[in-house]
C-alpha cells in the first residue's frame, strides 16, 4: 500500500501544509520527504496517503506531528571532533578580535550544537561578549532546545565527543543529572536567543561573524540550497565564516566566488 504513494499525492500533502499551515517543504529533497511520509503512513496504519491528507486538513495537532516528521532532527553534542578543534584553534582566535561576536545556528534542532558552541566559547573566555541565535523551523524542537534537558544515557557519548574535540574540563561540570536526564547549566543559556525561523521563506535578520548550518541542506534540492546560501551570504559580515556539514558545499553555487575555504572542515570565509 505505502509503496504506491505517488509524487502527485506527496505534492498535494506538501501544498496543504504550505497553504493551511505555512510550512513550505516543496524545495526539500523529494526522496527524503517520501521516506519520512512512508514511515509515518506505516506507523499510523493509514489506508493510503489520501486518508492521511484528510487527517492533516482537519486536525492541526496531527498536522504538527506530520511537520515534525518531515523536518529532520538528528544531532548530537560536539559531533565531528575535528570540526570543533578547527573552531577552537582557527576560527575563535579570529573572532576574538571583534568587540562583539554574533553567531547564528541555523536549523539548530534540539540545541545540542548550540550548547556545544556555548561551552566552547566559555572555555576560550569569549562567551561574555558573544550572542548566539539558535533557530529552527520547528517550534517543538526549539522548545526542547530552550529547556536544555537531554537523556543522561547520551552523556557518555557526548563526553567522549567533547574530549576528542579538545575539551578542557570534566564534561559533567556543565550539567546536573537527575531522574535519568541531564539539565545543562542555566549560565550556558544567558547569551542564547532561541526562535523559530524558516530558511525557505524568512529573510535575514542580523549580520553575523559566524553562521553554523550543518547537515540541514542535504535535505534540500539544488534550487532551495541556492536560496539558503544566498540568505547566508546576505547575513554574513565581510570576512565572516560559514560552517556547513561534511556532505555540504558552496561549490558550484552563485556565492562560491565570494568565499574561500578555510580548511577541510567545511568552513568558508567571506572575502
Amino acid at each position: 500500500m505505502t509503496n504506491a504513494v505517488t509524487d502527485e499525492e506527496i505534492t498535494a500533502l506538501l501544498m496543504l501544509l504550505l497553504e493551511q499551515y505555512g510550512y513550505d517543504f516543496l524545495g526539500y529533497s523529494r526522496a527524503s520527504v517520501k521516506r519520512r511520509i512512508l514511515r509515518l503512513l506505516s506507523a499510523e496504519k493509514f489506508n493510503g496517503l489520501t486518508a492521511m491528507i484528510q487527517r492533516v486538513k482537519l486536525d492541526a495537532d496531527y498536522a504538527r506531528r506530520c511537520i515534525e516528521e518531515i523536518t529532520v532532527n538528528v544531532t548530537e553534542m560536539f559531533r565531528d571532533a575535528s570540526f570543533y578543534q578547527c573552531l577552537r584553534n582557527t576560527i575563535l582566535p579570529v573572532l576574538n578580535t571583534y568587540p562583539m561576536i554574533r553567531i547564528w545556528h541555523a536549523g539548530c534542532s534540539t540545541g545540542e550544537e548550540v550548547y556545544s558552541m556555548a561551552i566552547l566559547l566559555q572555555e576560550e573566555n569569549l562567551y561574555h561578549k558573544s550572542l548566539l541565535y539558535a533557530t529552527d523551523i520547528n517550534p517543538g524542537v526549539i522548545e526542547k532546545a530552550r529547556k536544555g534537558v537531554f537523556p543522561i544515557s547520551q552523556m557518555k557519548m557526548y563526553s567522549g565527543n567533547y574530549m576528542a574535540a579538545g575539551g578542557k574540563e570534566a564534561f559533567s561540570k556543565y550539567y546536573t543529572a537527575n531522574y535519568g536526564y541531564a539539565r545543562f547549566d542555566e549560565r550556558l543559556k544567558e547569551k542564547i536567543i532561541f526562535a523559530t525561523h524558516n530558511l525557505v521563506t524568512d529573510k535575514s535578520f542580523n549580520e553575523f561573524q559566524l553562521i553554523v548550518c550543518r547537515n540541514v541542506m542535504i535535505y534540500f534540492d539544488k534550487d532551495l540550497q541556492e536560496t539558503v546560501l544566498k540568505l547566508f551570504d546576505d547575513s554574513l559580515e565581510s570576512l565572516g565564516f560559514l560552517a556547513l556539514g561534511a556532505r555540504e558545499t558552496i561549490r558550484f553555487s552563485s556565492i562560491e566566488t565570494r568565499f574561500r575555504q578555510v580548511d577541510k572542515e567545511r568552513i568558508w570565509r567571506k572575502m
